[in-house]
């Protein structure tokens, strides 16, 4: 997965890490803005787990969205 195309189309791309992270909110959302390491930070946070742990989910997440492409505008 490449970070720098998810950083920007990150409003693309927001929904599928609130489905995979239900308990992040919309503003902690928009302080990730597409930055991996934030993302495991807030979900560190959010969910008060470790920081090994979080990157854990965050590999599994990036497995998962591998081919992520973001929708061209219509």
């Amino acid at each position: 997965m490449n970070w720098d195309i998810v950083a920007g189309n990150w409003s693309q791309f927001k929904g599928k890490v609130k489905s995979q992270w239900g308990k992040l909110t919309d503003d902690q959302l928009k302080v990730i803005g597409g930055k991996r390491d934030v993302l495991s930070g807030k979900i560190q946070e959010a969910y008060g787990i470790s920081k090994d742990e979080a990157d854990k989910q965050v590999r599994q997440f990036e497995d998962l969205n591998k081919d992520y492409r973001p929708k061209s505008p219509s």
